[in-house]
């Protein structure tokens, strides 16, 4: 599978305006300024094909990413933002509600958490709706680099428990910045587009 032959698809703030893609979506969901974009970057080693932004609740649209013409990464808007209006909130919701709601091939979802911090109720939120869609996702630990390996330990116990994840071995721990967990990711997109061919 080619990475490099990666390209920005289209954005989607109306989820009337949803694309029919026929291809297996994976998706990255997580509370504003987790490093969705940032991880989506690193993974294709891409700088700025998804677009960041330092202000929490920048992404308000759904983000496709064409990869390699067999599978589309998916890039949510970020929930949770406290400042944002109430308009934009429900505009938020209505937009990742009507995606996972939609008929729609997603294969694998990210759900991602800043590991240095308590997962917020919206990520609970997040991770009880996919366990109640059935839906295959793994917890992926943000901005691992911003804490030491003792406290990455501790901290992924703590976050586990709060998500009620008995195996912690299934969180994956990434870094935009040093590429860790980077390999995992790829395997998991690579399998999904193998399966993909194959069918």
């Amino acid at each position: 599978m080619n990475f490099h032959n990666a390209s920005f698809h289209t954005s989607v703030f109306d989820i009337r305006k949803l694309p029919l893609l026929q291809k297996a979506e994976i998706v990255f969901a997580g509370r504003s300024n987790v490093g969705k974009s940032s991880m989506i970057n690193k993974i294709l080693n891409r700088k700025g094909i998804a677009r960041t932004s330092a202000t929490p609740g920048k992404t308000a649209s759904i983000n496709f990413y064409n990869i390699d013409q067999k599978v589309f990464l998916v890039d949510l808007p970020g929930y949770g933002y406290a400042k944002k209006s109430d308009k934009e909130k429900e505009n938020w919701s209505l937009l990742i509600e009507g995606y996972f709601n939609s008929e729609r091939r997603i294969d694998q979802v990210f759900l991602l958490v800043d590991s240095r911090h308590e997962p917020t109720r919206f990520d609970i939120i997040m991770k009880e709706f996919l366990d109640a869609t059935g839906l295959e996702y793994i917890v992926v630990l943000t901005k691992c680099d911003k804490l030491s390996q003792k406290q990455l330990t501790e901290n992924t116990q703590m976050i586990a428990e709060k998500l009620g994840i008995e195996d912690i071995s299934e969180i994956i721990h990434f870094s935009s910045l040093n590429g860790k967990g980077r390999e995992q990711m790829l395997k998991i997109i690579e399998d999904i587009a193998e399966l993909e061919n194959v069918q």
